[in-house]
């Protein structure tokens, strides 16, 4: 297993951050590796995420001294969204199947967690996030079609999309862990735009489904004082709380996000008018 640490910036220093600086303090480039599990630990809310990709092998999720723990959910929770492939996640020795667009929590003190993929010409790629837990919540499959649906956005914004909730108090009991995903329609550019900050939750995105050539400009930082980090194809970015997350896309894509903080209130946001960017 793979851990990359990042540590929590102020934003009063991010101003002084060049492009270089910008990308190396909030942007995640790799995530998925052929038979690894590539994780970050930010220490913006102690979030854990990252990709695991088993190709020819299983891969398990394990704890030690990079946790303190002896396993890895013994005081966290976790969240699972399957982005490619099919696979399966073994939660204490009962095996989940996983299709494109499924998805899973695990709950806090699950000790056995492994991956794999049904074919390794076609391997699965597992997105994970992960959070400190204070309780233990049943661990449970969440297909696609059992993610709660919320379509926002009109065709003259450029912003018509489907918010799949999978960890989320409509679907499933967790600590403060929520996660979902974002389809665009065809035509559409922007997410989440009117943009926000939320000073009670951090926030992480993976875009992904791209082609080459796409590109997504992610805006970020104080709304008065705004940053942008130009995003490939499955690359991630760290949203702390005080930061807006907002994105437009050159051409398709989805994105996942995952939130932890001090609620799980899907709609307590602060509102940004357009008019007020700078």
């Amino acid at each position: 297993m793979k851990l990359a640490i990042r540590y929590a910036n102020h934003p009063e220093d991010m101003k002084s951050y060049a492009t270089e600086k910008l990308r190396e303090q909030f942007l995640v480039q790799d995530i998925f590796l052929d038979d690894e599990i590539n994780l970050t630990y930010t220490h913006v809310d102690r979030i854990v995420f990252g990709g695991v990709k088993p190709v020819q092998k299983e891969l398990k999720l394990e704890g030690g001294k990079d946790f303190g723990t002896d396993v890895f959910l013994e005081r966290r929770e976790l969240g699972i969204i399957c982005i490619s492939g099919k696979g399966k996640v073994r939660a204490d020795g009962k095996t989940f199947e996983l299709n494109r667009g499924d998805g899973m929590y695990v709950g806090m003190g699950t000790k056995d967690i492994a991956f794999s993929s049904d074919l390794s010409a076609d391997p699965a790629k597992f997105y994970i996030m992960s959070s400190p837990a204070h309780a233990t919540y049943p661990t449970v499959l969440i297909t696609k079609a059992q993610a709660n649906p919320r379509k926002l956005g009109n065709p003259e914004n450029l912003n018509v999309r489907t918010i799949y909730q999978y960890v989320h108090p409509a679907v499933c009991k967790s600590c403060q862990l929520s996660m979902g995903m974002t389809e665009l329609e065809v035509g559409s550019a922007w997410n989440t735009m009117p943009c926000h900050t939320h000073e009670r939750r951090m926030e992480v995105y993976l875009y992904f489904d791209m082609e080459e050539d796409t590109r997504v400009f992610h805006l970020h930082g104080q709304p008065q004082e705004t940053r942008h980090l130009v995003m490939a194809n499955e690359q991630a970015v760290i949203s702390p709380s005080w930061s807006i997350h907002s994105g437009v896309g050159t051409g398709r894509y989805t994105f996942i996000w995952g939130m932890a903080g001090e609620n799980q209130d899907f709609d307590d946001m602060d509102h940004v008018a357009i008019k007020d960017l700078k």
